[in-house]
């Protein structure tokens, strides 16, 4: 059964919401042993984008034209996480594109 999904609304005329700063997460679980470097730092980089995408959601900015790297980086800062790089913030944009289709 297929389901209609309804566009998210343009939500930048609305304050953005303070985020709290203890997000509750899942238990970490240890990574897999015998990959090599370049995959962990890979996954390390899409779990670090994948928070950084969900806080931005949370605080407001729905769009990723919304998320410049100054936004992204001071999320970044508030919840608590290292800045992230270009390429990183690049990967949180993409987590959060807004298709108007």
């Amino acid at each position: 059964m297929a389901v209609a999904a309804t566009p998210l609304p343009d939500r930048a005329d609305q304050p953005t919401l303070p985020i709290p700063h203890s997000i509750p997460t899942l238990p970490k679980k240890p990574m897999p042993a015998g990959r090599p470097r370049e995959w962990y730092e890979t996954h390390n980089r899409r779990l670090k984008a994948m928070r950084l995408a969900i806080a931005l959601i949370h605080s407001g900015v729905y769009r990723a034209e919304q998320a410049h790297d100054h936004t992204i980086r001071s999320t970044a800062a508030r919840i608590g996480v290292h800045p992230p790089s270009d390429t990183t913030c690049r990967m949180v944009r993409s987590f959060i594109r807004y298709d108007n289709r």
